[in-house]
């Protein structure tokens, strides 16, 4: 498998980051580690492997990302108006510096996916759905979507543009990303098992959020002995994938 890594200096963060490529070619995939992870934390826990068959036969390409998660949703005791900064800081850092180079190595013009697992999932939820047009498709599983679930309730108004269960439950109903989010695949997959409690409940509320606003998503709850774990969201990506890829066409739920 053809691999890169690459660390530069962020101008959003004013720190180095890295970004580990696995693949030449295919959907490009941006792929958000779990919390507090960085962008090894696909290949350090097997992922990479699981999906190594469709990456080494071209049909995607991820590009693992790191964050700042001790800084922003881990930080319990920080001054919450500088984590939530801090958070809108990298939202800028993907859009702005990390997005281009994507499009640049990966070449072929598509958009890219976005995923994630537990808070990587949120990450992907928050980049998608404040951006739709940027990206081709999102895959979020076990993630966590409302921001105050990390701030003990607090909210201002910067922590709520990364706050789905926020912003998109007050979005018009006529604005025009809900048709921009309709025409690509759109999932949020959770299990009912052993720490998954607040996926469970905040997915449910997003499900309702979609709902109501006219937008195809899908949102699927697997068994209640599926828990918050890598063996099942390696079964779950491979489920997916021929949907993210375009192989068949989605349900919604």
């Amino acid at each position: 498998m053809e691999t890169q890594y690459i660390s530069h200096f962020s101008r959003n963060l004013g720190r180095d980051m890295s970004i580990r490529v696995y693949g030449r070619e295919g959907v490009p995939f941006i792929v958000f580690p779990t919390q507090d992870a960085m962008s090894d934390n696909f290949e350090n826990f097997g992922m990479v492997e699981t999906l190594s068959e469709a990456i080494d036969s071209g049909k995607l390409q991820l590009f693992c990302v790191d964050t700042v998660d001790v800084e922003t949703w881990s930080n319990v005791w920080g001054d919450k108006d500088w984590r939530a900064a801090r958070q809108e800081a990298y939202y800028r850092y993907i859009v702005e510096e990390a997005l281009p180079y994507v499009r640049e190595t990966n070449g072929t013009g598509r958009l890219p996916v976005v995923t994630g697992c537990s808070l990587g999932g949120m990450h992907a939820a928050i980049l998608f759905l404040r951006r739709p047009e940027l990206f081709s498709g999102i895959l979020s599983l076990s993630g966590v979507y409302d921001a105050k679930f990390f701030f003990d309730g607090w909210m201002n108004p910067v922590l709520y543009e990364s706050s789905p269960v926020d912003f998109l439950a007050n979005m018009p109903s006529d604005h025009p990303y809900i048709e921009e989010y309709s025409k690509k695949p759109l999932i949020l997959c959770v299990g009912q098992g052993a720490w998954e409690d607040e996926g469970r409940r905040t997915t449910a509320i997003m499900r309702e959020i979609f709902a109501s606003k006219g937008i195809r998503a899908w949102t699927d709850f697997w068994g209640y002995d599926v828990e918050h774990d890598w063996r099942w969201w390696k079964k779950q990506i491979i489920y997916f994938l021929p949907y993210l890829l375009g192989e068949k066409e989605g349900a919604s739920a």
